[in-house]
């Protein structure tokens, strides 16, 4: 699978702040795809969730945020939310923390898969984090070397989209439903 478009996120169209495509969560009209490929984010280790999940809370019971919210409604309309984690063996800290936060996010309806970043290598999966609207909107992540957000790249272009959709085809084919993944994980300790 040749997904060298996506090597370098930065070199091709105009970067946004994440803010500017909020809209699209509510808006898709079938699918809103995320592949997640970092060790970490910034936004979480800042974030009043990490301190509870470092203190040993149960993060995945709440409180709730809007996110939740707006997963519950899209998927009451017949909407699907769903992406793909890279995780490392043994995980990282940021995942150990998306991996207990990412419960939260499938009980309020959305489909969150694991898959060994090893695995994803083989499979010649892309090093860049992306949302995928309908498979017709493209949304490239831009980080720092801190794992903070930048902006995104916005992308319709057809070659682009179609290397997207099969990243996630590849993706998902191999990937573990997060619930089942947790119980790999903690039978492994």
């Amino acid at each position: 699978m040749a997904l060298s478009i996506f090597d370098s996120p930065d070199t091709a169209g105009e970067m946004v702040p994440f803010s500017e495509i909020s809209s699209f969560f509510a808006e898709f009209e079938h699918t809103a795809w995320r592949l997640e490929t970092r060790r970490g984010y910034a936004t979480d280790r800042t974030s009043p969730k990490w301190g509870r999940w470092k203190a040993g809370a149960d993060i995945a019971a709440g409180p709730f945020a809007d996110w939740h919210e707006n997963v519950r409604e899209q998927v009451a309309a017949g909407k699907r939310f769903e992406r793909v984690r890279l995780v490392d063996e043994p995980l990282t800290e940021g995942q150990a923390f998306l991996l207990a936060s990412g419960l939260g996010n499938v009980a309020a309806g959305e489909d969150i898969r694991n898959l060994p970043r090893a695995e994803a290598e083989g499979l010649g999966l892309p090093h860049v984090d992306f949302w995928l609207f309908d498979s017709r909107v493209l949304a490239r992540f831009v980080f720092d070397e801190d794992d903070t957000t930048l902006g995104v790249v916005l992308s319709e272009d057809p070659v682009e989209l179609a290397t997207a959709c099969q990243a996630r085809d590849a993706a998902w084919h191999h990937a573990v439903p997060t619930a089942e993944y947790a119980r790999r994980v903690s039978s492994a300790r």
